[in-house]
């Protein structure tokens, strides 16, 4: 059953749920409906031509900073120095980058003007953070997300320059901020990087057992 929100503050059970993880439609995404939803496992995907639709899926796929893997090849690529990395220092730049990176299988872009709105709403509270990754003074690749306690919410990344948002990832998974990292949708890249999936219960228990950010 898919549920339809209104000007009320709250959500329906996320382990209501249809099959594909659409649990809701309508509402809005004001920082307080947003970070209500991120708590409670639900995040906002759609685009221009849908209303607001709201997914919690049955399974999660996440990666635990512990269990991070990367080649040779990309140790050394950190270990040159190539690459200088920033935290929010140009959230803004980053999530239109994410939205106009062509990835495979999606036509167009899901991250619409409201969201990047709502998102860059987000980060101005001290809720989403980005991660910059720079060649030579140059944004090279970089990623988006939401802080929940010590869950980050992985949104979107991006990458100009070969190994940029792997470098991102890494950086962000060896920061010590966090405990998982919500990678939202299965690729074989993040899988190779040790990505997995887990439950919803799982998830939601590694949600409870964190206290929020200030």
């Amino acid at each position: 059953m898919i549920f339809r929100l209104d000007e009320r503050l709250l959500f329906p059970d996320p382990a209501l749920a249809e099959e594909d993880g659409l649990l809701a439609v309508g509402g809005d995404l004001s920082v307080e409906r947003l970070l209500l939803a991120y708590q409670n496992g639900i995040f906002p995907w759609y685009s221009d031509d849908t209303p607001i639709l709201w997914y919690s899926p049955h399974e999660r796929f996440v990666l635990f900073p512990d269990e991070l893997k990367f080649s040779k090849s990309m140790r050394q690529v950190i270990r040159s120095g190539r690459f200088s990395v920033t935290r929010n220092q140009c959230f803004d730049r980053v999530i239109d980058a994410c939205s106009t990176t062509t990835r495979q299988g999606q036509d167009g872009t899901w991250i619409t003007a409201d969201m990047r709105e709502a998102y860059i709403e987000l980060h101005r509270c001290g809720h989403a953070h980005s991660v910059e990754v720079w060649d030579n003074n140059q944004l090279a690749g970089g990623l988006y997300g939401v802080a929940v306690g010590k869950v980050f919410c992985g949104e979107s990344m991006f990458s100009r320059v070969s190994n940029a948002s792997k470098t991102a990832l890494i950086s962000l998974s060896q920061s010590g901020d966090f405990n998982l990292i919500d990678c939202q949708v299965h690729t074989e890249h993040l899988e190779s990087m040790g990505a997995r999936m887990i439950s919803r219960n799982d998830y939601m228990q590694e949600l409870r057992n964190m206290p929020l950010k200030d």
